[in-house]
């Protein structure tokens, strides 16, 4: 019997992903609220549970202050977009741009893409910015925006996490993910 190398193990958990929804922005955790709800929500889809790790895996590959700044960005800019949907100011493509995050995201891990710090906070910002708006429309209306922000902040930094552990497998291993990750995005494109 030939055991489970990290690279098999971690080909495996990626097929697994791509057994779940394509979105997670179908309403259908809407009694799910609180903490609860904000936690589930980068969970229960392939877009958002892509490009969270995706950060995590390219952040890992910078190394350096790019390893917690390109996350922190993420989750700050996720915030500010929540609060964006919160409050009623409309941004256009929401879904698009979160489609296009992956695409860009699985680029940027597959082809080991080096961008100075602040350039890797702004790409990273940019794109968490319509995630977070996503978050925040599928807020249900019981639940207090505290600690459904504090529900999907925490899940996006164990995603991010996930990455950067992930990222131990190997670079051949790590570039591989990112091309799947980049197929899955283009996939999600497509299936707008």
């Amino acid at each position: 019997m030939n055991p489970m190398t990290p690279s098999r193990t971690f080909a495996l958990a990626t097929l697994i992903l791509f057994a779940g929804s394509a979105s997670a922005h179908t309403g259908d955790h809407a009694t799910v609220t609180g903490f609860a709800g904000g936690l589930a929500h980068p969970l229960l889809g392939l877009d958002h549970l892509l490009a969270m790790i995706a950060i995590g895996l390219w952040a890992a590959q910078q190394g350096g202050r790019v390893l917690w700044a390109v996350p922190a960005a993420f989750v700050g800019a996720m915030v500010l977009g929540g609060g964006l949907a919160w409050s009623g100011i409309a941004l256009p493509q929401v879904e698009t741009v979160i489609a296009l995050s992956v695409l860009v995201l699985g680029l940027l891990v597959a082809t080991r893409r080096r961008w100075a710090a602040t350039a890797g906070m702004a790409i990273a910002a940019g794109f968490a910015l319509f995630h977070g708006y996503a978050h925040g429309q599928e807020m249900p209306s019981a639940a207090s925006p505290a600690l459904y922000a504090l529900g999907f902040v925490l899940a996006t930094l164990g995603l991010h996490g996930a990455g950067i552990a992930g990222s131990l497998i190997g670079r051949r291993a790590v570039q591989w993910a990112g091309a799947g990750i980049a197929a899955g995005g283009l996939a999600l494109i497509f299936a707008l």
